[in-house]
């Protein structure tokens, strides 16, 4: 009886999940006007058993060690389908280094504000995470590793600096700015003496994932959630930001040189 209602919780809390993440992803598209599409699911991989993976590690640990390098490797630094371990990337590269991270099919110009396709999308595939198609009338963002972001935050909060959404993983944070162009963010960085290779710029052509959604790294959540009631956050322009951020990956160990996934 006791796993009879356990088994019934679950399967209650994974719909409640998968109805915020549809309403999420039309919050998104339909209120705020930013057009998105579904990512690529995470799935359990294949099991093996204790015995196998012994005899492996004993007779060809090479072998061992390619294994851990693909998929199943990538996929354990932490969130599977429930937010577990193990969790592999659903697309056709066994090697995917962002598992649950990106768009495959449909592809990224795909992404749309029009609700019925909204609806449609995440009716059929629920558990697909909400891929943002950054630029153009959509937010861009910076992203950094989470170390690096947490301090970024607090220099920015210390300089009285206004944020708009911050989204966070695991393992990095995404500071959301306004749209921006490439030969713009060309000029601003190539003003810096150097720029981190940790940081990345999600413009035109790029994309992002957005709460609530499940990637390989773990859970997609806010870090700063977005004013409630909000007709359209607000978000700040990209060279409010990029010093800290900048000296931010510079001054964190392994928050400079080393790209973070």
């Amino acid at each position: 009886m006791r796993e009879i209602l356990g088994r019934r919780r679950r399967l209650r809390f994974r719909r409640k999940a998968r109805t915020a993440r549809r309403e999420a992803a039309v919050t998104f598209a339909v209120q705020w006007d930013w057009p998105v599409l579904p990512g690529v699911e995470l799935r359990e991989p294949a099991r093996t058993t204790k015995t196998s993976v012994l005899g492996r590690l004993t007779a060809t640990p090479g072998t061992w060690r390619a294994e851990r390098s693909g998929g199943v490797g990538v996929g354990a630094s932490g969130g599977g389908v429930g937010g577990g371990d193990g969790a592999v990337c659903a697309c056709p590269d066994p090697g995917c280094v962002v598992p649950g991270a990106h768009p495959l099919d449909p592809g990224l110009l795909a992404a749309t504000t029009d609700e019925r396709m909204i609806r449609w999308w995440w009716t059929r595939r629920p558990d697909a995470p909400i891929v943002l198609a950054t630029g153009g009338r959509a937010p861009c963002a910076v992203s950094l590793p989470a170390l690096a972001g947490a301090r970024a935050l607090r220099a920015l909060d210390g300089m009285g600096m206004r944020l708009g959404p911050v989204v966070a993983t695991p393992t990095r944070w995404s500071i959301l700015v306004a749209p921006y162009g490439l030969e713009r963010l060309g000029e601003l960085l190539y003003a810096k003496d150097s720029v981190p290779s940790s940081l990345r710029f999600h413009g035109e052509g790029g994309y992002l994932l957005l709460p609530p959604s499940t990637a390989g790294t773990g859970q997609v959540r806010w870090e700063r959630a977005p004013l409630a009631g909000s007709a359209r956050p607000w978000l700040p322009d990209v060279e409010a930001v990029v010093d800290a951020l900048v000296e931010a990956s510079t001054a964190t160990p392994g928050g400079g040189s080393r790209l973070a996934y």
